[in-house]
């Protein structure tokens, strides 16, 4: 993930953060005293500050989930970027080509775009079918690749789309035509799609089912109406539906959607959580030794519940009441919402008790992240919006050992300033016969509130349960 599992998220902005401004500060942590009230705990900022040695290169990452030695917090995105380079060579390298080549095509054909747009435009036969020989034609150029055809779904609607989300067209057409090449992600997902990255982090290209493709297709008009509504909507933007299908005998059909990378930000992201909210098979099977800040942290290696401000709680738990209304009324399920953190400078710890993180995975350090230049530059201007650059409190949890297991932990009181992108994805997988099936099956043998193939009805009230407990109102007194 960026991306694991079988995921893909949206958003359409980049944001302003780390990598410019002036020298790096040392960093400090600040203390919080705990005075008693009648009746209840109240907390309080004290202008105490302790400095620390900076951790150094890939040891200053706060309690790791389940890690103990992550790798640096502070690095550019330059310094390790994720995914392969599909230079010349590579098994995909002429899909790529041929990618580029059908969306510099559909770009270039811009036409007036209206928001009011007709029935017609959401009809699945609404596709346009454009042959590119290698030696060119009337309306296509001459190109290196093989002879293949391009298809695109609904195009007037994706323009729309695209217009709404506010992209640029030639910005668009640049991050994924320019002479940068796309990088693939390692391994495919669960869902065996394979996922690409233009160079810029900011768009992200995901293979697609057949069946999958027909889901978009038949709910395109009610995603439509739902983005156009809800501005601040956490579910994934969606910019293009396209297919390749490669001439000869081979004949085969690549179908690829273009989705915005939730995590195209200055700011490095440390930690990445993809939350469902069932507890069956939801860790992660990494081994500790290979977690890195790639690795897709599931429900169970969470251990922070993130504090948000009145406001932002406010509008978060709107917003995701909409978006599950509106994913259970296409009978959809199985989605998740995924988080990426990033820790700030300062550590804000609690001064009655020290807790470690989760004792069964290893020890919590006590050093702040390696600071991102931009993190201490008053003067850069980011836009905070809900899912997006958004500065939070995360509370370190602990899960007992003395009862069931717990999806949150209980928390200790020991808070970290972080930043958060978050949104809601894999929103095109419905309650169809194979995900009954899945439920019958697994019912028998595990119980049936903890697996993850649940009716949308059930999955919708489980997931809000859940989120709205990994995020709760700050009410602390500052």
């Amino acid at each position: 993930m960026g991306v694991g599992g079988s995921s893909g998220w949206g958003h359409h902005v980049r944001h302003c953060g780390g990598g410019r401004g002036g020298d790096e500060a040392e960093p400090e942590v600040t203390v919080l005293g705990r005075r008693r009230g009648k009746g209840r705990t109240r907390t309080r900022r004290r202008a105490t500050t302790v400095r620390v040695e900076d951790a150094g290169e890939g040891r200053g990452l706060p309690p790791p989930s389940p890690a103990t030695g992550p790798h640096a917090g502070g690095r550019s995105r330059a310094a390790r970027r994720q995914g392969e380079t599909i230079a010349k060579g590579h098994k995909n390298y002429e899909l790529m080509l041929n990618l580029q080549l059908g969306i510099r095509h559909a770009v270039g054909k811009q036409g007036p775009i209206t928001l009011d747009l007709r029935s017609s435009a959401f009809d699945p036969k609404e596709k346009v079918w454009t042959r590119f020989p290698p030696e060119g034609s009337k309306y296509t150029p001459p190109h290196s690749s093989c002879d293949f055809k391009w298809k695109d779904y609904c195009p007037q609607v994706f323009r729309t789309l695209r217009k709404l989300f506010k992209v640029d067209a030639a910005d668009y057409m640049l991050s994924l035509c320019g002479d940068q090449a796309l990088r693939e992600l390692s391994s495919p997902g669960k869902s065996g799609s394979f996922f690409y990255l233009t160079s810029n982090d900011q768009y992200m290209i995901k293979t697609m089912k057949k069946a999958e493709v027909k889901i978009f297709l038949k709910m395109l008009r009610a995603y439509y109406n739902h983005v156009r509504s809800f501005e601040n909507t956490l579910v994934t933007k969606f910019f293009g539906l396209h297919c390749v299908k490669l001439a000869g005998a081979n004949q085969k059909k690549v179908r690829f959607v273009i989705m915005g990378n939730l995590f195209c930000s200055d700011h490095f992201i440390h930690r990445r959580f993809d939350l469902k909210g069932s507890s069956l098979g939801r860790t992660t099977d990494k081994p500790q030794t290979e977690i890195d800040e790639y690795t897709i942290l599931k429900d169970l290696d969470l251990n922070f519940i993130f504090r948000l401000q009145k406001h932002w709680y406010q509008e978060f738990q709107r917003q995701v009441d909409k978006d599950c209304d509106f994913l259970e009324q296409e009978n959809i399920m199985d989605y998740s919402l995924l988080v990426g953190v990033h820790f700030r400078d300062k550590r804000v710890i609690m001064t009655e008790g020290s807790f470690d993180s989760d004792s069964s995975r290893g020890p919590s350090p006590h050093l702040s992240p390696h600071l991102s230049r931009g993190d201490t530059d008053p003067n850069r201007m980011c836009t905070i919006r809900l899912g997006s650059n958004m500065p939070t409190k995360a509370e370190l949890t602990v899960r007992r050992t003395d009862c069931e297991p717990q999806l949150i932990g209980e928390p200790t009181g020991e808070f970290y300033d972080v930043i958060l992108y978050f949104g809601i994805i894999d929103i095109l997988q419905d309650y169809d016969i194979s995900k009954k099936l899945e439920h019958a099956y697994k019912s028998f043998q595990y119980d049936p509130t903890s697996i993850s193939a649940v009716d949308p009805k059930q999955y919708s009230r489980r997931f809000k349960d859940f989120v709205y407990k990994a995020f709760q109102e700050d009410k602390v007194d500052i």
